[in-house]
């Protein structure tokens, strides 16, 4: 409480000189009272930092052994090392209320046009119970043979609800003569913007084209959310390329396995030239490609995609829908830990960092990107 201020009256009704100063003091006291109230407050919402100081973020989910989220940690139950020295991590908060942009991925090759129907129907009712209208934006991409935003950021349920309506697999005919195209040609209707490439599946370039054109302009917690079976066929980028711009666009990836086994009996599997077209493994897979199979293992590379972002892979199964997948990837995004630390200088080498958090708590799991790409 503050001190209450009386006006003492001088003979004419007045106030002293005495009280004016008084007054004045307290009035002054208050204002850097307030200011110091102020100024706290925005100390924990956002660091500050020197614009030539180089600032590494991390979004953090924690769980237990059981798998389920742990949101009451602070800044001194975590251990941070980068390139194995330990760091200082400066600032800390939990995300729940930060704008949240959404990316929504799907794959729309013709091994998925028997569970298209499933996939858009649990995708708006997600959009429908994670986004709130006015703070968080969204936007669509269906990959085939061509990369394609059927709907740009927005924060209207109803355009996104009408560009999932516009999922569905390839007509050969719409897209004969595609694949000499300008790759930033616009092309489609309503705004529609295309990217075309050479093969079937183009998984790696959407990644790479969600996360590099859309992503790295945009600010606070980033996700993007991939329906796919996790085979590439055609794209330009590599998985290398794509796992680095998702991670140079500080942007989590949650893949979800959704694959129909009959897709692949048909015709002796896949077995086109020079593998799944694009699929070399950059700097963790030495550089080489995926071996010619009859039936790729989409998995594993889903699940490197998202190890490496700091997201989470999720099989669509008989145990598990594809709307209980949804629900657990909404309670991630509402308890993530946001961290942020200043690499020491011997340690600010521009090239590639490798970055470990763990709890003090041992049998805690941490989930984040695994490393971060230094400006060249």
């Amino acid at each position: 409480m503050f001190p209450q201020v009386r006006h003492k009256q001088d003979s004419e009704g007045g106030t002293t000189d005495g009280d004016a100063l008084r007054l004045g003091f307290w009035l002054a006291l208050s204002s850097f009272f307030f200011l110091g109230i102020a100024l706290s407050l925005r100390s924990q919402q956002a660091p500050t930092f020197p614009a030539q100081v180089k600032v590494v973020n991390l979004l953090a989910t924690v769980q237990d052994k059981h798998g389920k989220i742990v949101s009451n940690l602070t800044r001194d139950d975590f251990t941070l090392n980068q390139d194995g020295h330990p760091q200082t991590i400066r600032y800390f908060a939990k995300e729940t209320d930060l704008p949240l942009t959404l990316g929504l991925l799907v794959d729309t090759s013709m091994s998925q046009r028997r569970v298209l129907d499933q996939e858009r129907s649990a995708s708006h009712d997600f959009l429908d119970q994670v986004l709130r209208e006015d703070k968080d934006k969204a936007f669509i991409i269906h990959f085939d043979r061509q990369v394609e935003l059927l709907q740009d950021l927005t924060s209207s349920r109803d355009k996104l609800y009408n560009a999932l309506g516009l999922l569905e697999t390839p007509q050969y005919a719409r897209d004969s003569g595609s694949s000499g195209s300008d790759p930033q040609d616009s092309g489609g209707t309503g705004g529609r913007r295309g990217w075309h490439g050479g093969g079937g599946t183009l998984l790696y370039d959407a990644i790479y084209l969600a996360s590099n054109e859309v992503m790295a302009k945009q600010q606070g917690r980033k996700a993007l959310i991939v329906l796919s079976d996790g085979v590439d066929r055609g794209s330009k980028e590599t998985l290398g390329s794509a796992v680095e711009a998702a991670q140079r666009a500080d942007t989590l990836v949650y893949s979800i396995l959704f694959k129909d086994d009959q897709a692949y009996s048909h015709g002796g599997g896949f077995g086109f030239p020079g593998g799944m077209g694009g699929g070399g493994m950059g700097r963790h897979g030495g550089g080489g490609r995926y071996p010619q199979e009859s039936r790729p293992d989409g998995k594993k590379v889903l699940e490197q995609i998202s190890k490496e972002t700091g997201g989470e892979l999720f099989e669509v199964s008989k145990k598990q829908s594809i709307s209980q997948i949804y629900g657990s990837i909404q309670e991630e995004l509402r308890n993530l830990y946001n961290l942020g630390y200043t690499p020491d200088k011997a340690d600010s080498s521009a090239g590639y960092h490798k970055i470990l958090l763990t709890t003090k708590q041992k049998d805690l799991v941490v989930r984040t990107r695994d490393g971060y790409y230094a400006n060249d």
